[in-house]
C-alpha cells in the first residue's frame, strides 16, 4: 500500500514551494479593494503629523494647574481643526476642538465637560493628570514604518491607513487567472435537460464561489469531454491564458482519468494521497508556467480540500503571505465514541448557544462526501487530528468558520 502523507506534512510541502506567479502594477487607491499589496507602505511622515485635541475642550500648560485646587485661567486664543495656532502665552487657555493641533507650549486637554467656563476665562478642578485628552504626533504611524505590509489583502482598514499617508497609489499584484475545468461525459449543466446516467456540475458552482472570495479571474472552461485529444486542447488553451488550472475528478491517476494523465504528459504531476477525510488524492503539478491543481471528484470533498489545501496555494501563488486558517477551540455538542485514528478528519458543521451563555458546535450527522446538504448546513469545519480516538459532549474540538477562507455568513 502507498503511503498515506499526513495533512501538517503536506501544508509544509506547499509552504516551502509556493511563490507568487503574477506581475505587479499600480493602481488607484479607489480601486485596490481586495487587491494583494505588492510593496510595503511606509509612512513619509508621522501620523497624525502634530500634537492634537482628543476632544472638545481646553489646551493648558499643566504646569499652570494647581496640583490640589481649583485653577481660574483666561481663555487666550480659540483653536479649531485645521488651524496653524501660535504658541500658548504662559498662564493662559486655549479653548480647543477636537482634531486641532495642540498650540506650542500646550501638553494638557481638559474636555469641556469638566469645566466652567465663559468667553474670558475658564475653571479648572484640581487633580487633572498631564497630558490627557491629547493624541501625541506619531500615536498612529511612526515616520519610516510601514503603514501596510506587502502580501495582505487591501481591505477597508488597510485603505484608509494609506489614504492617512496621503499616498494615491498603490502597488498591487495582477489578480491571479484560474481555468476551472469539469470532466467526464456524465457531467452535464443546469439548465440542460436531464438524461438517464447523468450528474449535473455542482462542483463549478461551489468551487467558483470558494475562489471568488480570493479576488481571482475565473475563467470557466466548460466539461471537458473524456478523450485524451480534448483534455490536451483545454490545457493547451488554459496554458496560454492562465496562472492555474483546477479541476475536480482530476487527481486520482484512474485508468479512464485523462485530466491526470494529461498532466503528467505535458507536464509535471505530484499525486498525493493524503491521510485526510474527506479528499484522499488530490494532485499538483505544473504545465509550462501554469499550476495545476487536481481535486477530488465528490462535491464535498472537492470543497473541503480546496478550502483546507487550495485556498492557501491559490491565494499564496496571488501574492498573499502564506495564511492558514485560524482553528477556534469550541465545546462539542456531538459524541464520537470511537473514530478511526491516524488521519485528520474534517466534519461539515455550525455553532449554536448552548443555553447557558456559551456555544457548543454541532456536526452534520451525516459523513459522505458527495453530500451537498452537509455543506449547506454548515458554517465551517470541524477538525480532528489524527490521535484522536474519541470525542464526548463537552471536549474541546477545533472549528475553522467559513469566513477564515472569505466566505460570506449565510
Amino acid at each position: 500500500a502507498h503511503r498515506l502523507m499526513p495533512h501538517a506534512e503536506a501544508m509544509a510541502l506547499l509552504k516551502e514551494r509556493v511563490r507568487p506567479v503574477t506581475e505587479v502594477e499600480s493602481v488607484p487607491l479607489e480601486a485596490a479593494l481586495g487587491r494583494i499589496l505588492a510593496e510595503d507602505v511606509i509612512a513619509p511622515r508621522d501620523i497624525p503629523a502634530f500634537d492634537n485635541a482628543a476632544m472638545d475642550g481646553f489646551a493648558v500648560r499643566h504646569a499652570d494647574l494647581a496640583p490640589e485646587d481649583e485653577t481660574v485661567l483666561p481663555v487666550s486664543m480659540t483653536v479649531f481643526a485645521g488651524d496653524v495656532p501660535q504658541p500658548l502665552p504662559a498662564g493662559t487657555a486655549a479653548r480647543i476642538f477636537t482634531g486641532a493641533p495642540m498650540p506650542k507650549g500646550a501638553d494638557t486637554c481638559i474636555m469641556q465637560e469638566d469645566v466652567e467656563f465663559d468667553e474670558r476665562q475658564a475653571r479648572f478642578p484640581a487633580g487633572v493628570p498631564k497630558g490627557i485628552n491629547v493624541r501625541p504626533a506619531g500615536e498612529d504611524q511612526a515616520a519610516g514604518k510601514p503603514v501596510v505590509k506587502a502580501g495582505v489583502r487591501l481591505r477597508a482598514p488597510e485603505l484608509a491607513a494609506i489614504a492617512s499617508t496621503g499616498q494615491a497609489e498603490v502597488r498591487v499584484h495582477r489578480p491571479l487567472k484560474v481555468a476551472l475545468m469539469s470532466s467526464g461525459d456524465e457531467i452535464i449543466r443546469p439548465g440542460t435537460p436531464f438524461r438517464e446516467g447523468a450528474i449535473y456540475d455542482a462542483n463549478v458552482y461551489i468551487l467558483r464561489g470558494a475562489l471568488e472570495p480570493l479576488g481571482v479571474e475565473v475563467r470557466d472552461y466548460g466539461v471537458i469531454a473524456d478523450t485524451r485529444e480534448a483534455v490536451e486542447a483545454a490545457y493547451a488553451r488554459a496554458v496560454e491564458e492562465c496562472d492555474v488550472i483546477v479541476t475536480s475528478a482530476g487527481a486520482s491517476q484512474g485508468e479512464a482519468d485523462y485530466m491526470a494523465e494529461m498532466v503528467t504528459r505535458m507536464g509535471r504531476l505530484h499525486a498525493w494521497r493524503l491521510a485526510i477525510k474527506p479528499g484522499k488524492p488530490i494532485g499538483f503539478g505544473q504545465i509550462g508556467d501554469t499550476v495545476f491543481l487536481g481535486l477530488p471528484g465528490n462535491p464535498v470533498a472537492a470543497f473541503v480540500t480546496f478550502l483546507i489545501y487550495g485556498v492557501p496555494v491559490i491565494s499564496g501563488l496571488a501574492g498573499h503571505h502564506w495564511r492558514e486558517s485560524m482553528r477556534y477551540p469550541l465545546p462539542a455538542g456531538f459524541e464520537m465514541p470511537k473514530r478511526k485514528t491516524g488521519r485528520r478528519e474534517f466534519l461539515r458543521g455550525w455553532v449554536e448557544p448552548d443555553g447557558r451563555g456559551g456555544v457548543r458546535v454541532h456536526r452534520f450527522p451525516r459523513d459522505g462526501s458527495g453530500l451537498i446538504s452537509s455543506a449547506v448546513a454548515a458554517t465551517g469545519l470541524i477538525e480532528l487530528v489524527e490521535d484522536l480516538e474519541s470525542v464526548a459532549e463537552g471536549d474541546p474540538v477545533n472549528f475553522i468558520p467559513f469566513g477564515e477562507f472569505g466566505i460570506a455568513p449565510k
